[in-house]
């Protein structure tokens, strides 16, 4: 909403510098959540599925210890059980050498609490979680600097998706320090003492050590693998943690079932939610499997990214060649009305059969538009069909339809001829 305030401006409508009632936010927050959760405790009743709130670890493949988390008495010691379906989830990263017994120092968790609104803030990654974060807390008012072990936010998006976010992005942090390696945190008086490490010597951190009100540190996830008792079970671990399952989600132990961040990249919600559906529906006695064509990704910055399927870096890492059709949104006219032409929405499509295999967006509510290139690709649909399809005008949905005329060579918002087969 802050965002569109300032954008209005360039249609003769200015708002006041917002007012930022913290209180009030972390209401409206906690009040959403009350009401999600609320309701799943009343769908689970009304289902006659028994919520038990204990901490759990496994005696053995079919039972459960139960430990009281001191909010209730529990009615059972020992839960047994046919199966059990792990969704234990993740938690932030740690890195060693930043921890410090400091409430200045925070992870994803402890940011979402917005305690305050602090003067400064640095952002240690240039992932999805850190540039979300970032993003927040610019528009809350705080000074931003983030930096990156890398050479690019976001490491394995594609470039041209990443660009006009990151571009946006410069003009709301202080600064984007990439190539940078935070090698050291101190305790001052009233701020953090961060110590940089620059080994290229064209990197962009400006000084090597700098003073930041707070420090958030956003490295990544680890599965919540550890103190479950899985060394009582015939449950395997990978290397890094998660939990072996194939494509029924069943691990090894016939017994056990594992989805969601627990069992395996990629960390997304609605991954975990559709696996959880294909693990019941094969306890249920049906041919389930978690086999997807594409899982939509969406990274919620301004502008927001979202993409699916094959994306050009993976083709380029498996030496498959793709077409790719691109439609830039400065030939948008919902773009141009609301003064967000930097978009970019793209198809990849299978040279051999002209299916769509890949589709990305950049661009305000690109989330929201990646449904249909998800449908797209799961069903096979021919690029050609895609451009028959008619999209409503001015919306951002026309860009999907835009993107596919381009590589016929039929769009009339810009001029790119159809290519030569010959």
């Amino acid at each position: 909403m802050i965002a569109d305030a300032e954008n209005a401006a360039d249609w003769g409508v200015s708002f006041q510098k917002p007012d930022i009632d913290l209180p009030a936010l972390r209401k409206r927050k906690q009040e959403t959540i009350d009401t999600l959760t609320t309701g799943l405790k009343q769908l689970s009743s009304r289902r006659n599925v028994r919520l038990i709130q204990a901490v759990a670890k496994f005696k053995d493949s079919q039972s459960l210890r139960l430990e009281s988390m001191g909010t209730e008495t529990l009615e059972d010691e020992v839960l047994h059980f046919e199966h059990c379906i792990l969704a234990t989830g993740s938690s932030p990263k740690v890195i060693p050498t930043l921890q410090l017994r400091s409430a200045r120092i925070m992870n994803s968790t402890g940011a979402l609490q917005l305690v305050d609104v602090p003067e400064s803030m640095l952002v240690v990654g240039g992932g999805y979680i850190g540039l979300e974060m970032a993003t927040a807390y610019a528009a809350f008012g705080t000074k931003v600097s983030l930096a990156e072990l890398t050479d690019s936010l976001l490491p394995g998006v594609d470039r041209n998706l990443v660009k006009p976010m990151r571009k946006r992005l410069e003009k709301k942090l202080r600064a984007i320090h990439l190539n940078t390696k935070v090698v050291e945190v101190e305790k001052s008086n009233d701020s953090i003492e961060v110590h940089f490490e620059c080994p290229d010597k064209n990197a962009e951190c400006d000084a090597t050590v700098q003073r930041f009100s707070k420090v958030l540190v956003c490295v990544g996830r680890r599965p919540n693998s550890n103190n479950l008792g899985l060394e009582n079970t015939k449950v395997p671990l990978d290397d890094h943690g998660f939990v072996k399952t194939d494509d029924a989600q069943r691990t090894t132990d016939e017994h056990v079932f594992a989805v969601g961040d627990v069992a395996g990249d990629p960390m997304l919600a609605h991954k975990a939610a559709h696996q959880g559906k294909v693990a019941v529906d094969f306890l249920a006695g049906n041919h389930a499997t978690f086999t997807p064509k594409a899982i939509p990704a969406v990274v919620f910055t301004d502008p927001e990214i979202a993409w699916a399927g094959l994306t050009e870096t993976d083709a380029k890492k498996q030496s498959r060649k793709v077409q790719v059709a691109q439609f830039p949104w400065l030939a948008s006219g919902r773009a141009q009305t609301i003064g967000r032409t930097e978009g970019l929405t793209k198809w990849l499509i299978d040279p051999e059969t002209q299916s769509v295999i890949g589709c990305g967006i950049v661009g305000p509510g690109a989330g929201d538009l990646i449904g249909e290139a998800v449908l797209a690709i799961e069903a096979g649909i021919k690029v050609d069909e895609i451009a028959k399809t008619i999209h409503p005008h001015p919306t951002f949905t026309e860009t999907l339809g835009s993107a596919a005329e381009v590589h016929l060579g039929l769009a009339t918002d810009i001029y790119k001829p159809k290519p030569s087969r010959s």
